[in-house]
């Protein structure tokens, strides 16, 4: 885990916020810490952290829950789902709101990034899942089993651990919970330490909404208590996004009770800009992709390859775009990029810019923080950059865009795979010949052409990557199936003997012989007459019938 700062605090310095636990407010005896706002760099509140008897009892109250929430038919749970969505839409603006001065992003762009992705996911949800978690019927292969009748059952694991990132605090957080929520699971949310008081006013809306107690509890917790969650063998699966060193460390920790794991990681996700794109469309769309949120989004355009005929027009549109951007306080009207969340983060942007200088590349705009109070630092364009610099290969998670010419779309594909991430990537063109191409060469989890990160708000749309970007999917309907296990059922309603069954007499051996060769021998004739064979064993008729034998003669050949 990230080490966090604990400050003992004076009483009533600063207004206090507490976990949610069984529906109830917990205060915490684990100590304090400091809510600070990004804009200028000065605390605003306070939260107090559970100890870890504190957030056992949030297991413990999940696990008793799970009984009841899980036998609700996803109907059921899916009204739940659809009450909440009614609460986040009541409190959108003072959720916006809050999200700007504890996380930095621009209110207007909170309901845009955070908050309508909810929406549409927990409606997506609330109406799809039954459908998804249907019990599927699994027709045999193997004649002996015809009358089988078969299905796959989807179960929910029990206790889910949600451990969000303090950069989309709201989404990230709901769409984890919701999805467990509507498989049947309960939940337990940890999140980030910076972004707590958004994840402490999810909780709120989850009682607002009427969840059962103990469905979902929201636990603030230093690293110590954090670390014993995700090795507590109450949990029964771990949802985490973050970083890839911390994802490491949860699935070792995870692999202590066999728990499984989905991994939400980094990216260094590359846009490709080919000869033919629109130019104007390229700059205004990758602009967006490299500055929204600061440029602290996973999925943001990290590394830019544009052929070379194409090079100089397209950057004079990138710097034009960029210079355009208004930085400042998020909770004002008019602000396209706020500060950066964490100073720690700010320190490693700044890293990655004095590298790439060191190394050539050239500032076009932006690459000096400002002298003001607050995180801030300035939307950044850089040229003549290459892999050799860690603005190119390392993730930056902040707002600078590097862009390299590159002689051929084949080398543009080559060195946006050359990456150890592999989230997402985009591929700008007008030929549809070309955006095939692109969408089976670029080796990531999402490939959007024309556009860039914002499959993240269709809840039909799986989101997850390749390598060390993560593993496992969430949204859409691979989102919900890692929320269930599988059981497969296989019911027999025949009362006659097994053919299989004891006792392995003379008969039972021969059978057995003439059953592999009828239905696996390489030659039609030798499987056909190896068939006739097997129907002259009364064994085999102790098991079979000929109407199941009929249903399934696609089996014989």
């Amino acid at each position: 885990m990230v080490t966090e700062t604990v400050s003992p605090m004076v009483a009533g310095a600063f207004e206090r916020h507490h976990s949610l636990v069984a529906s109830r407010t917990l205060e915490g005896g684990g100590g304090r810490r400091l809510v600070v706002n990004p804009a200028d760099g000065r605390a605003f509140a306070e939260v107090s952290l559970l100890d870890r008897e504190q957030a056992g009892l949030a297991l413990d109250a999940a696990r008793d829950a799970f009984f009841g929430w899980s036998r609700l038919s996803p109907a059921e749970r899916g009204r739940y789902l659809l009450r909440l969505r009614e609460v986040v839409l009541e409190e959108a603006d003072a959720l916006a709101a809050l999200i700007a001065r504890e996380q930095g992003k621009p209110a207007s762009e909170a309901q845009a990034v955070e908050i309508f992705p909810a929406l549409e996911a927990l409606k997506h949800l609330a109406v799809r899942a039954g459908d998804h978690l249907r019990d599927e019927p699994v027709e045999s292969d193997v004649l002996l089993f015809a009358q089988k009748d078969c299905r796959l059952v989807y179960e929910p694991f029990g206790v889910v651990l949600v451990i969000t990132p303090w950069n989309y605090p709201f989404a990230i957080a709901l769409i984890g919970m919701a999805t467990a929520l509507a498989a049947g699971n309960t939940v337990v949310l940890k999140p980030a330490p910076s972004t707590t008081l958004v994840g402490l006013r999810l909780g709120e809306m989850c009682r607002r909404a009427g969840l059962p107690e103990g469905v979902v509890s929201v636990v603030a917790t230093d690293d110590t208590v954090a670390t014993a969650l995700v090795e507590d063998p109450r949990v029964a699966k771990i949802v985490f996004t973050g970083s890839v060193g911390t994802g490491k460390r949860i699935m070792a920790a995870a692999a202590k009770n066999l728990v499984p794991v989905v991994l939400e990681l980094g990216g260094k996700d590359p846009a490709i800009v080919c000869k033919d794109a629109d130019l104007g469309r390229a700059a205004r769309g990758i602009v967006w992709g490299a500055f929204a949120n600061a440029g602290q989004t996973c999925a943001s355009v990290e590394r830019v390859y544009v052929e070379r005929e194409v090079i100089e027009p397209f950057l004079l549109r990138v710097v034009a775009e960029t210079k355009a951007l208004r930085m400042g306080d998020p909770t004002r009207g008019g602000t396209d990029v706020g500060p950066m969340s964490l100073e720690r983060q700010r320190a490693i942007v700044e890293d990655h810019v004095a590298d790439a200088r060191a190394l050539g590349a050239k500032v076009l705009t932006g690459g000096t923080r400002p002298d003001a109070p607050g995180f801030y630092y300035p939307p950044t364009v850089l040229t003549d950059v290459d892999h050799s610099m860690k603005i190119m290969r390392e993730e930056t998670f902040g707002p600078v865009l590097p862009v390299m010419a590159v002689d051929s779309l084949d080398e543009a594909i080559r060195l946006a795979n050359d990456s150890s991430y592999g989230l997402t990537a985009s591929g700008w063109t007008r030929d549809p010949e070309t955006a095939r191409r692109l969408e089976r060469e670029l080796s990531a989890g999402v490939v959007t052409i024309n556009d860039c990160v914002s499959s993240y708000g269709e809840p039909t749309a799986p989101w997850g990557g390749y390598r060390q970007s993560g593993i496992g999917r969430t949204h859409g309907l691979a989102g919900l199936r890692e929320m269930v296990q599988v059981k497969y059922v296989s019911a027999d309603p025949s009362r006659r003997t097994a053919p299989w069954w004891y006792p392995y007499d003379d008969e039972y051996a021969r059978m057995m012989a003439v059953t592999g060769r009828a239905l696996h021998a390489r030659s039609f004739l030798v499987r056909v007459a190896n068939q006739l064979r097997l129907l002259t064993f009364p064994r085999f008729w102790r098991r079979a019938s000929l109407g199941a034998i009929l249903r399934n003669l696609d089996s014989l050949f």
